[in-house]
C-alpha cells in the first residue's frame, strides 16, 4: 500500500529481493501486488529476475488492491473503477511474458510486441500466480482456468463455504482430480495472530491493534479520497483474528485444517503492535504450536 504509512517497504519487489539474500529455504509470497500498479511487462522481467535470485522460491500474490483506498490509484493516475479489468490483463501478460516466446498482445489497456524476454523465470514454467479472491466472480475465473486463490480474513463457516465453492467450480470447469488437488493445495487462507501467555493478554493485544489499523484506515480514507469514499467500512474483530493461548491457538487452526484450509497466511503484527509482544507471540508460535502441524 502507498502513501498512507500503512507499511514501510512501498516497493513489495524491492523488499522481497533483500529478503531473497538473507534466506536460504523460506518461500517469498506477495499477498498482494496491486497489479493495476504495476505495468505487468515491468514487473514479469522484475520477478523473473527475483525467482532466479532466489532459487525459485517465489509466489506471485496477484489482486486489484485495496477495494477502498481511491487515494491509492490516483497517485499512480489510475482509474480505481478499471482495476479489477487490468489485473485481468496483467496476469495474461505476465504468463505470456513468461513463456520465453516472442510477445503479440491486444487487450484494452495494454497492446504490445517484444521478443522473448530474458531471463526466463527458475521455475518451470513460472513462478505460481495465486489471486486474492473476493467476490464469486473472481473465484470462477481463476478455477477456469485452474490457478489456486488467496481467502482473505473471514469467519470459519464462510470460509470452508467458500473452499467447498471452489472445488466446485473446478470441477464444473473439467480439471482432473490430481489437479484440482493441486490447486486446492496451493490456496490460502489469511488471519491476523496473537499468541500469549493467557487469551486475556492475547485478545487484549489483537482488540488494541485492531483498532488502531481500523481507525488509521478510516482516517486515511476520510482524509485522502475524494469525498470521504468508503471511510467507514471496518473489518470484524472476530472474523480477522486468531488469538490466544497455544492450545487454543492450536485449536482454532485445526478447526480451520478440519475444514480443508491447506495453507494459513498469518499477520503477526496488526495496527503496530508493541515489538516485544510481537516477538513473544512470534517465539510461542513456533516453539508451541508449529511442531503440532508438521
Amino acid at each position: 500500500h502507498h502513501f498512507d504509512g500503512v507499511t514501510a517497504y512501498a516497493d513489495p519487489v524491492v523488499f522481497a529481493a533483500a529478503v531473497s539474500q538473507n534466506t536460504k529455504r523460506v518461500k517469498i509470497g506477495f499477498a498482494v501486488l496491486e497489479m493495476a500498479l504495476h505495468h505487468p511487462v515491468r514487473l514479469a522481467a522484475q520477478i523473473s529476475l527475483l525467482d532466479n535470485l532466489s532459487n525459485g522460491r517465489i509466489i506471485v500474490g496477484t489482486g486489484k488492491g485495496s477495494s477502498f483506498n481511491e487515494y491509492e490509484y490516483m497517485g499512480f493516475g489510475v482509474k480505481m473503477d478499471e482495476a479489477r479489468n487490468m489485473l485481468l490483463e496483467a496476469e495474461s501478460l505476465l504468463v505470456s511474458a513468461w513463456s520465453g516466446e516472442p510477445v503479440n498482445f491486444s487487450g484494452d489497456f495494454w497492446k504490445l510486441s517484444f521478443p522473448a524476454m530474458r531471463p526466463r523465470p527458475f521455475q518451470t514454467p513460472h513462478p505460481p500466480i495465486v489471486r486474492a479472491c473476493i467476490s464469486v466472480d473472481s473465484m470462477k475465473e481463476m478455477a477456469s482456468i485452474g490457478r489456486p486463490v488467496l481467502i482473505g480474513s473471514t469467519k470459519t463457516s464462510d470460509i470452508k463455504q467458500r473452499l467447498n465453492q471452489f472445488r466446485g467450480l473446478l470441477k464444473l470447469s473439467g480439471k482432473p482430480s490430481r489437479e484440482i488437488e493441486s490447486i486446492l493445495n496451493q490456496s490460502w487462507v489469511s488471519k491476523c495472530l496473537v499468541v500469549a501467555e493467557s487469551e486475556s493478554q492475547a485478545k487484549y493485544i489483537a482488540e488494541s491493534g485492531f483498532d488502531q489499523e481500523q481507525d488509521h484506515a478510516s482516517q486515511s480514507r476520510k482524509l485522502y479520497n475524494p469525498n470521504g469514499h468508503s471511510s467507514s467500512v471496518r473489518d470484524n474483530f472476530k472474523d480477522s483474528f486468531i488469538y490466544g493461548t497455544p492450545d487454543k491457538v492450536t485449536d482454532s487452526i485445526k478447526e480451520l485444517e478440519d475444514i480443508g484450509v491447506r495453507n494459513l497466511m498469518l499477520k503477526l503484527n496488526t495496527g503496530g503492535m508493541d515489538a516485544d509482544a510481537v516477538q513473544n507471540s512470534i517465539k510461542l508460535f513456533t516453539k508451541n504450536v508449529m511442531p503440532r502441524f508438521q
